[in-house]
């Protein structure tokens, strides 16, 4: 299956765009189904946060065969044994928290791609190649087109670097962290501060000099108008246990609200 993702990195002057959510809790069977029936581009499974094992990684990605969805797993940090392996079990991408220089982008383009863009370990006819056979050379010009490598922007290092790591070869995307960029500004939660709105036109501008692709998780649908409208294309809409909750909520209220009337 052609990953939908890995097409919005170098062509965003074609205005690709792709849409999805992020899964930090519900690991489950049918995730990858629900998601993919209610229209979702792809899948970013969450392993900084959630503490979730390769294992299970495998499974959810292994779920997402054959779907009209792509699997992305953010990994809990610039690693070489994390990149490899959550490519190797079949990740069509990665997101990479807490760049910093253009050293460590490089790295993890390094981590990323097989020789001779990069120094990937190779091992085919499995699970990210679909267990199949067939021309090695032809899957590594494969993988090394369509893999989406994503760069997390979220420190106040990561800013001052932002231009830099933007230029990196190999690098499709700048990915937004809003709450930890606020951190680390020294405004915890103040998406308003003007430090904080100077930081994304920094993040912006650098991604429209160097043609790389935007992405950030929209909590709702406030966030997803305005950062669509600031030209981010790759929107995580959601985290999967406050969509549920939200919903849930609004479903009890109604209820409350009829044992009043």
């Amino acid at each position: 299956m052609t990953c939908v993702i890995s097409k919005i990195g170098t062509p965003l002057k074609e205005r690709h765009r792709a849409y999805g959510t992020m899964v930090f809790e519900f690991f489950t069977p049918g995730i990858a189904q629900i998601c993919a029936s209610a229209g979702a581009d792809f899948l970013l499974f969450d392993m900084e946060h959630s503490a979730v094992s390769f294992d299970v990684i495998r499974q959810q990605i292994a779920f997402c065969r054959g779907l009209p969805i792509t699997p992305i797993v953010r990994i809990p940090t610039t690693e070489y044994h994390f990149i490899a392996r959550a490519l190797d079990a079949g990740a069509k991408g990665i997101i990479v928290p807490m760049v910093e220089s253009a050293e460590e982008a490089a790295e993890i383009v390094q981590f990323a791609k097989y020789p001779p863009l990069g120094r990937r370990g190779a091992a085919f006819g499995i699970a990210h190649d679909d267990f199949k056979a067939g021309s090695v050379p032809a899957k590594i010009a494969a993988a090394n087109k369509e893999i989406l490598v994503i760069a997390q922007i979220e420190t106040e290092r990561g800013l001052e670097a932002v231009d830099e790591i933007a230029a990196t070869p190999g690098i499709d995307t700048l990915w937004l962290g809003q709450l930890d960029m606020t951190n680390f500004l020294g405004i915890p939660g103040d998406f308003e501060d003007q430090k904080y709105l100077e930081a994304v036109d920094l993040i912006v501008a650098a991604s429209a000099r160097h043609g790389k692709s935007l992405g950030l998780m929209a909590g709702d649908e406030k966030w997803a108008r305005e950062y669509h409208a600031k030209g981010f294309n790759l929107i995580a809409f959601g985290l999967d246990h406050q969509l549920f909750q939200r919903a849930l909520g609004d479903g009890l209220r109604l209820l409350n609200s009829l044992d009043r009337v």
